[in-house]
């Protein structure tokens, strides 16, 4: 007899939990960004994720908890793609080049119309979750100003730029690439997120700046 047919594998259970918590997060992310927190109910969740309420409990003790778990895998993915291309910064010798094509890369992972409403549904509920706000903070802008900080230190150690403090050269790149585009976005709607090559021309200026200010003299 196999061991199908007396039940199942050992490792099936595991493995069908962790498929409903995963359609869970899907069917709580977009209710969620839809309906915003109030509006989102743990039976339109189990529903759209098509398993009972009881299973959404199991998986997530509340509203509270499941509202947590999504702005943190949010921020968190997308702050490792960010942290990827920041790691490689600093070892190249052409820091103008290295910047621009992260800065393009940045705004492309940035300005997703899903992360841009997770972004107004965290503010929005700031009261609510005073340390959701913080770990938005810390896990998108406040990590990469910290790894752009690190890399610029490299640049400067071998004079290729000029950064006395690289933590404050950090929060200037990050606010000329970020702060126009990242603003419209969250005041005036997706609609207003701009199309690559806008993108690519806001990015070569945001360099361009940051390189007059920062860049090695000649």
């Amino acid at each position: 007899m196999t061991a199908n047919a007396i039940g199942p594998l050992k490792g099936d259970e595991p493995g069908r939990s962790e498929r409903k918590r995963r359609a869970i997060l899907d069917a709580a992310t977009e209710i969620f960004l839809r309906h915003g927190y109030l509006g989102a109910s743990m039976d339109d969740v189990a529903a759209q994720a098509e398993v009972s309420k009881q299973t959404v409990y199991k998986q997530f003790e509340s509203k509270e908890a499941l509202f947590v778990e999504i702005v943190s895998g949010m921020t968190g993915s997308a702050g490792d793609k960010v942290q990827l291309e920041i790691a490689k910064l600093g070892e190249q010798d052409d820091p103008e080049a290295e910047l621009l094509a992260y800065a393009e890369r940045q705004l492309i992972v940035v300005l997703t119309p899903r992360l841009m409403q997770l972004r107004r549904l965290v503010i929005g509920e700031a009261n609510r979750f005073p340390a959701l706000g913080r770990a938005l903070y810390d896990g998108g802008p406040g990590r990469a100003v910290a790894g752009l900080a690190q890399a610029f230190a490299r640049w400067s150690e071998r004079g290729l730029l000029e950064t006395q403090d690289p933590q404050a050269a950090a929060s200037h790149f990050n606010w000329l690439v970020m702060g126009e585009p990242v603003n419209n976005a969250m005041l005036l709607g997706d609609d207003a997120i701009p199309e690559a090559a806008a993108l690519r021309r806001h990015a070569v200026d945001a360099v361009r700046v940051f390189m007059a200010a920062y860049g090695k003299r000649r």
